[in-house]
């Protein structure tokens, strides 16, 4: 109760109410939308080990296969650090790789070496990021089709990146 200034009459004053029922209606409807049309997206994380550095030369008695994977503007290089280039792949077409022929080198790589399961990409500079997530597939996984099903078989799923050598040893 609150004194009047005019004639000192007093008068109650009720506390004003909040309405809330139009926002509670929109709540009601807008919550269901929102979950139904959301999209819920899958993050895919892959685990990437990254070359260590050494500047001792490795004992010829301990040289393994080091399967390396070079990825130029206009071909791929399938090697072994220690021995040298195994294939070379060319493109296709106009900035096209021969992703096919790079699987079937890959396949006959773990056939020879079924134990390895690391391998090293190596990029040149400006080489689309579409090309190395396409190459990594290749890498990690064989897709052989078998009795009209598609069989996958895990290839080298242990993957480092790096930086490709320059060629023609210019700076």
């Amino acid at each position: 109760m609150l004194l009047s200034r005019k004639g000192g009459r007093r008068r109650s004053v009720d506390p004003a109410e909040l309405n809330i029922t139009a926002f509670m209606n929109l709540m009601v409807i807008l919550v269901p939308f929102l979950l139904i049309t959301a999209v819920f997206s899958r993050l895919a994380i892959i685990e990437l080990n990254l070359p260590g550095s050494s500047s001792e030369p490795a004992d010829p008695q301990e040289l393994t296969f080091q399967l390396e994977i070079i990825i130029r503007k206009g071909q791929i290089e399938v090697g072994d650090r220690t021995v040298g280039a195994l294939g070379i792949y060319k493109n296709t077409k106009e900035s096209s790789y021969d992703f096919d022929a790079l699987s079937a080198k890959l396949s006959e790589l773990k056939r020879k070496y079924p134990e390895k399961t690391d391998a090293a990409i190596l990029l040149e500079a400006d080489i689309a990021y579409d090309t190395l997530i396409q190459v990594m597939d290749r890498v990690r996984v064989a897709e052989v089709v078998e009795k009209e099903s598609v069989v996958r078989t895990d290839l080298f799923p242990d993957i480092s990146i790096g930086d490709a050598p320059v060629v023609g040893g210019g700076a």
